[in-house]
């Protein structure tokens, strides 16, 4: 596996404390975004599948009164055996359980019954989010016994004392990649969300599926990020080739793939919205480049987009779980600047003039490729690897790079996680974005192949700006606080640990003090002074000391 073989090289180059640090969020990431029988040689592909089919033999309960754990845990137990549980809140409490077999679902699936309720029309649709009442309850004395699970990262202060409290800034980088990356039950609350969704297109669909991508499975999501999802329907048999019967009553014609996906989203979304248990506020945003709905779904607390037809978004996804797997100091690094970046409002949630956090990210691959030697290789390089089971030409578009890990030879940098962040705002606080575009397929600057103040190439749509959307004034700030945070780290006083006052508070210092916003308040409202020619600065030097040398004359008295 490429990434052993990198903390191998660490280790024997003598390393031993950056080694024993990335050994740490390496295994927290093999546990969290894969399972223990697919591993670290698994594929995007065999990790969807086992969580997939976790998900079918999964349901969600609504537990209106809290119960204690060992009569929730009898009463399923009557049903088939229970693999997995636990509790979580979001508009109330919240239980995951997932059984052996689907014999166990199916089971629980009889025994439940449709409400009665007076004065208003049910329509009795079954899904897997059930409702469990009247099971006895605890008092309200022995409630804070049932442990729920969070689902959301914790707040910048608590952030903040936490990495104070770290003993090296490789260890704050470590820390702050555990504490928020998505967790293996929110992982788990993912795919059953999906699953269910996929019940509900299944009655139109047969055979297809409804799998998450981008944040939720790349390996760089974030508690509490959206929750992006697409319809596949490739996967649909369409029995033996030479058969002499055909699925008319399946297929409709039209005049294009964006038409039909538009029609298929469409009733779906009317089905969503009508019948869809706990999902509310459904959009059909079906004019945009990419047509979606979008939605929240109430019990698990995730905003929803659904697509149907986004397949470079999914190989985008593979490529970025690629560079993840191959070096564990790839996805501590992206999420560090990722949070830097939203604390200081580089990037935000709502759409506009600011850097996404795919433009982000796709900014540190780069910078990594860029390190001598390279801590991850080019995607051309990784096209070269690839065999013919990896070819993929997407609307005319080359998307061809290799998945197997094990083809990949990495070569040995064993440069420590701070000074790669020191090195990565040096390298954007004195980027010619004026000039040249970043490009991760080549892994070296390109002239702009039009204007705009960042030019970020797509990996795989090459005629396409990532970051188009990036305004003057965002790229001037996020110059501004690379030089203000790489000042920062080169100070003695902020890169050495503190201890404070109080025994329960620590004096931030190293990461934290990058996250502190009264450290870059000036740096919000500051405008990129324009670089003048070396030559005219030279001139206006000597102009200036010439006219200083000069003694100045007298006024003349007039009165």
């Amino acid at each position: 596996m490429a990434s052993s073989f990198a903390l191998r090289r660490l280790h024997m180059r003598g390393k031993g404390g950056l080694c024993k640090c990335l050994q740490k969020v390496d295994t927290f990431l093999h546990r969290t975004i894969g399972t223990n029988a697919v591993g670290r040689c698994g594929s995007l592909h065999a990790v969807q599948a086992e969580r997939l089919e976790q998900a079918q033999r999964s349901i969600l309960i609504s537990c209106y009164s809290r119960p204690t754990e060992k009569k929730f845990l009898k009463y399923l137990s009557r049903h088939g055996d229970v693999k997995k549980y636990f509790f979580y809140e979001s508009y109330g409490v919240y239980a995951v359980v997932e059984f052996a077999n689907r014999d166990g679902v199916a089971s629980l699936l009889e025994e439940a019954v449709i409400p009665s309720v007076s004065n208003e029309a049910l329509v009795p649709f079954k899904s897997r989010l059930l409702s469990l009442k009247n099971l006895s309850s605890v008092d309200s004395n022995q409630q804070s016994g049932l442990q729920c699970q969070p689902q959301t990262s914790i707040p910048i202060n608590q952030l903040i004392q936490r990495l104070s409290r770290e003993e090296s800034i490789d260890q704050q980088v470590v820390s702050l990649t555990e504490t928020y990356q998505l967790t293996d039950e929110n992982i788990r609350l993912r795919f059953l969300v999906c699953s269910l969704l996929q019940d509900i297109a299944a009655a139109y669909f047969p055979e297809c599926t409804i799998k998450p991508f981008g944040s939720s499975v790349n390996g760089f999501g974030k508690l509490g990020c959206d929750l992006d999802m697409i319809l596949d329907l490739d996967g649909i048999s369409g029995g033996k080739p030479k058969s002499v019967l055909s699925l008319e009553f399946q297929l409709k014609r039209a005049n294009s793939e964006r038409a039909v996906t538009q029609s298929i989203l469409s009733v779906i979304g009317e089905c969503v919205d009508q019948f869809g248990p706990g999902c509310v506020g459904v959009q059909k945003i079906l004019n945009a480049r990419c047509p979606l709905l979008r939605f929240a779904h109430q019990p698990s607390g995730f905003q929803c987009d659904l697509t149907a037809s986004n397949r470079v978004a999914i190989k985008s996804t593979e490529l970025l779980y690629l560079y993840g797997e191959l070096d564990p100091r790839v996805r501590s690094l992206v999420f560090t600047v990722r949070c830097w970046a939203r604390t200081h409002g580089i990037t935000s949630g709502i759409p506009g003039a600011w850097i996404t956090n795919f433009s982000l990210t796709i900014m540190v691959l780069f910078f990594l490729q860029k390190r001598s030697p390279p801590i991850i290789p080019t995607l051309d390089h990784l096209a070269e690897l690839a065999g013919s089971a990896d070819k993929c030409v997407i609307e005319g578009n080359d998307c061809t790079f290799v998945i197997d890990i094990s083809k990949i030879q990495l070569q040995s940098n064993t440069e420590t996680l701070e000074h790669l962040l020191r090195e990565f705002f040096e390298f954007y606080a004195t980027f010619a974005f004026s000039k040249m575009s970043i490009n991760i397929r080549k892994g070296k600057e390109q002239n702009k192949p039009e204007v705009a103040p960042l030019h970020i190439q797509n990996p795989f749509e090459t005629s396409l700006n990532i970051s188009k959307n990036v305004n003057a004034t965002q790229l001037d700030r996020f110059v501004a606080l690379c030089q203000e945070s790489l000042w920062l780290l080169q100070q003695s006083g902020t890169n050495t640990p503190r201890v404070g006052n109080r025994s329960n508070t620590a004096t931030p210092w190293g990461l934290a003090t990058l996250l502190l916003p009264s450290q870059v308040a000036g740096v919000k409202s500051r405008k990129k002074r324009r670089r003048e020619p070396a030559s005219e600065r030279i001139k206006g030097l000597l102009d200036s000391l010439k006219n200083n040398s000069q003694p100045k004359k007298r006024k003349k008295n007039t009165k």
